[in-house]
């Protein structure tokens, strides 16, 4: 039986190996009190981490989070993401400092570059260095960065200082296994997985209304949604942070922990939705 419900940065923190996306919550303020409650209700089930980004609505997101998250801080490991064009040496500084006031804290656990843009990686690297050194962020990663990029980010002074990488991954976008997955492994930097649920739509539809997954979820008496969620942690090296606006959704998130899928399981479900056999391009959404 294979059953991985935490995962370890190379510091040695230790995190549930689910948390909660945030991504396009806060845009709309009539359910804000109901997106409100789904975040605190999975901070009680035991997904502490809470991942979000100045780029959510423009604000609206971290907002929300800040607001979620007064009384139960300490409980919550706080992540959230720069633009690319704000990853400068210095003005990674001051879109921190706004990014903590909407989020009502004086730190963030985990501070991202949300994906690669035009800043030289090394001057990004600085700037993360400087907010670590300033107590205003605990660590830092990047997201959306493919081997070739963590490549050069390693091979930059402090670069190895790179907690994380947020990347797309699903039962139905396997490409970072191929090399990506195995090389950070390696290097002892986890991997976080965005949309593990895939997006509502076609791509969606196609998993969860596959036989061999609906086949898989009936046996383990479970949603094939909550079978992917399990699929995606199914190994260690993973923490995926599927979004949950409501709180029914939450509980069954949360209800994915609990999840033993078996190696008849991990076969049948590759030879429904195998990897790649070869290098291909990072997906991004």
């Amino acid at each position: 039986m294979i059953k991985r419900n935490t995962i370890k940065l190379a510091d040695g923190t230790v995190l549930p190996a689910i948390g909660q996306g945030t991504w396009r919550m806060g845009d709309d303020p009539s359910v804000r009190s109901e997106e409100m409650a789904a975040l605190r209700l999975g901070v009680e089930l035991g997904m502490h981490v809470i991942d979000t980004a100045e780029m959510y609505g423009e604000g609206l997101s971290e907002s929300l989070v800040g607001e979620a998250i007064q009384g139960i801080r300490e409980e919550v490991f706080l992540v959230s993401k720069v633009y690319p064009h704000n990853a400068g040496r210095n003005r990674i500084i001051t879109r921190c400092e706004q990014s903590l006031r909407r989020l009502k804290t004086d730190h963030l656990d985990l501070y991202l570059l949300h994906w690669r843009g035009d800043i030289p990686l090394a001057e990004t690297v600085e700037g993360m260095e400087k907010l670590v050194q300033d107590g205003k962020i605990a660590r830092w990663g990047v997201s959306n960065l493919d081997t070739k990029d963590m490549e050069e980010l390693l091979s930059i002074s402090k670069g190895s200082n790179c907690a994380v990488n947020q990347v797309l991954y699903h039962l139905g976008s396997r490409g970072i296994e191929v090399d990506l997955m195995p090389w950070q492994t390696e290097r002892q930097i986890p991997i976080m997985a965005y949309s593990p649920l895939a997006q509502g739509g076609t791509l969606r539809r196609e998993i969860t209304g596959n036989e061999t997954v609906k086949a898989v979820a009936e046996k383990h008496d479970i949603t094939p949604l909550q079978l992917m969620l399990a699929w995606s942690i199914r190994n260690g090296q993973v923490l995926a942070i599927p979004k949950a606006s409501k709180e029914e959704h939450v509980i069954l998130n949360a209800a994915a922990y609990e999840v033993e899928l078996t190696e008849d399981d991990l076969n049948e479900l590759d030879l429904a939705f195998p990897k790649p056999d070869h290098k291909v391009p990072l997906e991004m959404i």
